[in-house]
């Protein structure tokens, strides 16, 4: 019995041994296995020269390191703005001939009308400080309408006839609008002068005429087809009735002048100040008479305006100058100047628009009467200085002196 017992236990003790066996075997199988996988793979061996050592992988895991920690937390800290301004569209002026009016003679026969465009600006911030900031894209909500002067080429004409439908401007200093064509009748209202009329009807001295709200009749002496006759006339000449001289015109020129008036040259004066040889394009000499005529209408100086081209343009070499006809750099983005700025079908739009951006944002205070019976915005308004302009108008804090070089270099040559 004893025996056999002991037949059993060794049985068990076999089993038990060949169990214990199988189970080492298995285990060192994993463990081949688990190496082969996870370590063998992870070798890099030597390659030939042409191998791309770069698609060779190490590990799956990313070492951090002490830049991409810093970066990680820069992005955290940076950030993109997009945002829709509304802003007026302003209007072209085009200039065209007309060999019906007297020579010289201007006659505004469109008044401009601003439009509305909504402009998506995109802005990048660090540490929630603005560091860029672009123009992503423009959409016209409201077309603007382009103003229409016309520029007289007649030798042997008189002076323009008035018509009904044409504009004209008061040349008095204060006009009364009456009820009637008599002198006798109820006063309405009182105009200023270089105000903006449109005829309606023309009898005999009287004019029947419509000014924003107002409606009613004038003495047709106390106007001019052409805006501001009386001051070109008075500025443009002396009291004997000549062109005005160079020590009388120079005279008023100082880094400090008031640039909201007109320098007082004339037609001929300023086509002698622009023919340069400087101008190798001669873009400013073919363009002169417009630095004229913007005075004449916008109360602004003219010699201003030639200077800031000359300095924004490199007396018109600049690729913008070139290719879209803007001498000063008008609409460029600093981060994408050159698609954003404007493009001109010609010089003469360039001048006229600049012209009146500064005249209506930059040099007249807020509620300042200007052209075409608007008022001054006056958003960048800082005095009617060169100084005043470089404020708001350039990031570069020595504009002003650039631009007074050109001017007392072109006031100069009078």
């Amino acid at each position: 019995m004893k025996s056999k017992d002991k037949t059993k236990k060794n049985v068990k003790i076999s089993l038990k041994s060949i169990i214990y066996f199988l189970a080492f075997i298995i285990s060192l199988l994993y463990l081949i296995i688990f190496y082969d996988r996870y370590f063998a793979k992870n070798k890099v061996y030597a390659k030939e020269t042409n191998s791309n050592i770069e698609n060779v992988k190490i590990s799956n895991a990313k070492a951090l390191t002490t830049n991409d920690i810093i970066g990680n937390i820069t992005n955290k800290n940076k950030k993109e703005e997009y945002y829709v301004q509304e802003v007026e569209l302003e209007y072209i002026t085009k200039y065209r001939n007309n060999p019906n009016l007297a020579k010289n003679t201007i006659q505004v026969v469109q008044e401009g009308r601003e439009g509305k465009q909504q402009i998506t600006i995109k802005r990048e911030y660090e540490n929630d400080e603005i560091i860029k900031e672009e123009q992503e894209s423009i959409k016209i909500t409201k077309a603007a309408i382009d103003k229409i002067v016309e520029i007289g080429t007649g030798n042997n004409i008189k002076q323009y006839k008035v018509k009904t439908g044409d504009f004209v401007y008061v040349t008095s200093d204060r006009l009364s609008v009456m009820s009637e064509a008599n002198e006798n009748s109820q006063k309405v209202a009182t105009l200023e002068k270089d105000s903006q009329l449109k005829v309606l009807q023309i009898q005999n001295e009287w004019y029947k005429i419509i000014c924003g709200s107002v409606e009613g009749y004038i003495k047709a002496e106390s106007t001019t087809p052409i805006n501001k006759q009386a001051e070109i006339n008075q500025k443009t000449t002396n009291k004997d009735g000549k062109e005005k001289s160079k020590s009388e015109l120079i005279s008023k020129l100082s880094f400090n002048m008031p640039l909201n008036q007109p320098s007082g040259l004339s037609l001929e004066q300023f086509k002698k100040v622009l023919t340069d040889s400087k101008d190798i394009n001669k873009i400013f000499q073919n363009n002169a008479e417009y630095f004229y005529y913007i005075e004449q209408q916008y109360k602004i100086n003219g010699i201003l305006i030639a200077a800031i081209g000359i300095h924004e343009s490199a007396w018109g070499t600049s690729k913008l100058a070139k290719d879209k006809n803007n001498l000063f750099g008008y609409g460029a983005y600093d981060s994408n100047p050159y698609n954003g700025a404007y493009n001109f079908s010609n010089y003469s739009e360039s001048i006229d628009l600049l012209s009146r951006v500064l005249v209506k944002y930059y040099i007249n205070p807020k509620g300042t009467a200007i052209y075409g019976n608007e008022k001054a915005v006056g958003s960048y308004y800082n005095g009617a200085t060169l100084e005043g302009i470089n404020t708001k108008y350039a990031s570069d804090k020595q504009w002003a002196n650039k631009v007074y070089e050109y001017m007392k270099y072109l006031y100069n040559k009078l």
